[in-house]
Parts: structure tokens; C-alpha cells; sequence
């Protein structure tokens, strides 16, 4: 579920492909200024939290818990305009 309105106006961002905040270290682009802020840590940052089921490292451990759902399949959370999780 969009916890915000603000949530889901940078989830609709997905289907126009807008990504108005980009990287200015490496160019990269993003829908959410949140997304551009955390990215920007790891430019600075040695990554400190290792998956244990493929290895990667990731900057914070919101960072592992999302990027293990890669790996379970969890999708908590669905778009009400597509329904996509």
C-alpha cells in the first residue's frame, strides 16, 4: 500500500518515467528526492551490511531488509492505479 499522497505521486512517476533528481557525483536519475539523498551516502560511505544470501553490500540496513526481498518475494506493497506489487 502508498502509506502517502506524496507516495504516490512519486510511484506515478514510474509510469510517466519521470526522474527529476539526478546524481551530480555520477549522473544518475531519480522519481524521489529521498531515493537521491540515500543514494548519495554511498558515494562517501563504504558499504557495511552484507546479504547473506547473495553478498552484496548495502549501506544500511533499511537498504539489506528491502533488498532482501529480491531473494523472498515479498511485495508489501501495491499501486491502486495498476495493482502492481
Amino acid at each position: 500500500n502508498l502509506a502517502s499522497g506524496a507516495a504516490l505521486v512519486t510511484h506515478r512517476r514510474i509510469h510517466t518515467g519521470e526522474r527529476p533528481y539526478a546524481c551530480p557525483e555520477c549522473g544518475k536519475a531519480f522519481a524521489a528526492a529521498k531515493s537521491l539523498n540515500k543514494h548519495r551516502k554511498r558515494h562517501a560511505a563504504k558499504p557495511a551490511f552484507a546479504c547473506p544470501d547473495c553478498g552484496k553490500e548495502l549501506a544500511s540496513e533499511p537498504a539489506l531488509v528491502t533488498h532482501r526481498r529480491i531473494h523472498t518475494g515479498e511485495r508489501p506493497y501495491a499501486c491502486p492505479d495498476c495493482g502492481k506489487a
